[in-house]
């Protein structure tokens, strides 16, 4: 598929086909994602794969949305056959630009204008997001609430060396049902470029 058709199809999915996805796709996808661009090539990310009916459920269960729960959006999301859960890990950033070829000699935050080690997470699930619709699947990224971040990593086995920003579900799309978004949610997106001056 055409770049461009990558990113013009590519939409957060959140009700999925009953089935499996090939795990040589999610090899594919998790190798995209480490070619993903990283401060000082830290390379500080992990990425927490969870492709088991036991361990899918274990997730929803483990950040509070246990099969019990009911609502449009969890029982859409929990259809994904495969969650991918991208960590970082702030201290291997700070240890990274403490090396002497970075020219600190420090493990100062201060130094960090805005937090790459979430920036470069982020940079990475994009990479999982534009390769499951290059592979023909859906995706979608959402976040953990933080209520539950405790119960997630005791559920894992999570080191407190490591931070989820998010989790991806992934899966076969259902037939669309449509355009992704409104005609005027399209729209507003001309009002976030600003060419020059703000």
């Amino acid at each position: 598929m055409e770049f461009r058709e990558v990113v013009r199809r590519r939409r957060m999915v959140r009700r999925y086909a009953d089935a499996p996805v090939d795990p040589a796709v999610v090899d594919r996808m998790l190798e995209h994602a480490q070619r993903a661009p990283n401060a000082g090539f830290t390379q500080g990310w992990a990425f927490l794969v969870l492709d088991t009916p036991d361990d899918v459920a274990l997730f929803w269960e483990s950040t509070g949305a246990g099969s019990d729960d009911h609502n449009a959006w969890l029982d859409g999301m929990r259809t994904a056959p495969v969650v991918i859960v991208p960590l970082t890990s702030k201290a291997a950033y700070l240890d990274r630009y403490a090396q002497p070829d970075k020219g600190w000699t420090d493990r100062s935050e201060d130094r960090w204008p805005v937090p790459y080690w979430f920036v470069d997470a982020g940079m990475a699930a994009l990479l999982v997001l534009q390769t499951a619709v290059d592979e023909g699947l859906g995706a979608c990224f959402f976040g953990i609430p933080g209520a539950h971040l405790e119960t997630f990593r005791e559920a894992f086995g999570v080191p407190d060396s490591h931070a989820p920003v998010g989790a991806i579900t992934v899966g076969h799309r259902l037939p669309d049902t449509g355009p992704a978004g409104s005609p005027s949610r399209r729209a507003r997106r001309d009002d976030v470029v600003h060419r020059g001056r703000w």
